[in-house]
């Protein structure tokens, strides 16, 4: 019997690393470094518990090992979590610094 999940619980791991927990750290940076505008840390206040989120399902989702349909729906969502963070803090960043220069 072949694993057919095992393709979406890479990408779910990729997705979480590279859109998830990458675009967090750099926008902290731009937050804690800078002379970046003051609500920009608002940004952070929601998608780093969506981000932590994600983690928290995309890992369960990975070692949950019992049924294959919920580990997927679990990666499933922590995907969409991720999209979600990112759609907060990044299109969030470019409204606000739109919006100030």
């Amino acid at each position: 019997m072949t694993n057919s999940i095992a393709p979406l619980r890479w990408y779910a791991g990729l997705a979480v690393v590279f859109f998830g927990i990458v675009p967090a750290v750099m926008l902290t940076l731009l937050v804690t470094g800078s002379d970046s505008p003051f609500p920009m840390g608002y940004l952070l206040i929601g998608g780093i518990p969506l981000v932590l989120a994600a983690i928290v399902l995309a890992l369960r989702g990975m070692t949950g090992g019992g049924e294959p349909e919920l580990a997927a729906q679990r990666l499933n969502r922590s995907m969409a979590l991720v999209a979600g963070a990112d759609v907060l803090m990044l299109g969030g960043n470019f409204l606000i610094r739109m919006a100030t220069t």
